[in-house]
């Protein structure tokens, strides 16, 4: 089977897997009471008051399955329904914090994913000496250690004691430039550091930056350990194998042999990971982000899960199935590029 056929089939499975998800949302939806399901359908604020009327163009009292099919039609519309938290439709309200997490992501995730799997290669070469043991001892703390913990220790000390970086996502005197009338600020991508670039805006660029480093800190702390410990089990079994032992007796140096033969083969389990991570991350840092006031999709969902906002949690949901089954797609073919063998299966 070649390539473009194995993305081909893997894209064709997308459809009923998404559609699962979509089935299984509604079914925890049918569990709410009609009056919280109403909040679903709604689009417009002036709309809320008339909640009987709702109910009844959009057959919230009638089977299922005509209300399954009926919802189906809203979302394929875009329509999510209405977030009490945003006073806005929901779909807009998460859109509008999609950039906030994607610039974490967009900063940290390169930095774990080469740290891991460089530490977790020289912890593997070096077996059992100073340096693995070292390795492995950061690795277990950081997977240890919890997010929020470690977030406010920063603070504390970064931001409380030296004042050098502090939480939300820029400072008052960038909100204020921004949103003030006349100011020449076009929003091209949403991310405060690529746009203050496009707009000749050093200095908001770098006050971006100086909001993002803890953050970034707090999640490369703990996200690469698990990268690494991944790595250094995948490189010990390739280590092991008969190739390796062939690759050696042929005269190939050390670097060569595990640059060349031994990595290669234990990125595949590091690939899922990375992928499943930053798909993770993607859907929302909800403890890093409420920790650093960080406005992106995971303060956004915390907000609307205490605050009962069912529609906006709903969407969220929705968003991160579809994010994820995107991922494992990427994964299949990032497999099927590093391993050609996996195409035949």
């Amino acid at each position: 089977m070649g390539l473009r056929t194995y993305i081909i089939r893997r894209l064709l499975f997308i459809i009923p897997t998404i559609l699962g998800v979509c089935l299984l949302i509604f079914a925890v939806v049918q569990i709410l009471p009609v009056e919280r399901r109403v909040m679903l359908f709604i689009e417009d604020v002036k709309m809320i008051g008339a909640k009987q009327q709702i109910i009844e163009i959009y057959g919230l009292n009638q089977p299922a399955y005509v209300q399954f099919v009926k919802w189906m039609g809203e979302l394929l519309r875009g329509n999510l329904g209405w977030s009490e938290v945003a006073n806005s439709a929901v779909l807009p309200a998460i859109l509008d914090r999609v950039p906030a997490t994607a610039e974490i992501v967009i900063f940290c995730a390169p930095i774990i994913i080469l740290v891991g799997i460089t530490l977790g290669t020289i912890s593997a070469v070096h077996r059992d000496r100073p340096l693995d043991h070292a390795t492995r001892t950061l690795s277990i703390m950081g997977t240890s250690l919890p997010s929020f913990w470690i977030g406010i220790v920063l603070l504390a000390v970064f931001y409380g004691g030296l004042g050098w970086f502090p939480p939300f996502r820029f400072g008052n005197e960038v909100l204020l430039y921004i949103t003030s009338p006349g100011t020449p600020w076009r929003r091209y991508t949403g991310l405060m550091t690529v746009d203050a670039l496009l707009n000749g805006q050093l200095w908001i660029f770098l006050d971006s930056l100086r909001h993002l480093v803890l953050p970034v800190v707090v999640l490369t702390l703990i996200q690469t350990a698990l990268i690494v410990r991944v790595m250094r089990s995948s490189m010990l079994e390739s280590l092991g194998k008969g190739y390796i032992t062939a690759a050696m007796a042929k005269g190939l140096t050390q670097k060569e042999v595990i640059n060349k033969h031994a990595r290669r083969n234990a990125l595949i389990p590091v690939v899922t990971i990375s992928g499943l991570l930053i798909a993770g991350m993607l859907t929302g840092l909800i403890i890093t982000e409420t920790v650093f006031d960080f406005p992106g999709i995971g303060s956004f969902a915390a907000q609307a899960a205490i605050r009962l906002d069912i529609a906006a949690v709903l969407g969220y949901a929705l968003l991160s199935a579809i994010v994820f089954v995107v991922a494992n797609l990427i994964v299949d073919v990032m497999y099927a590029y590093i391993d050609p063998r996996i195409r035949l299966g």
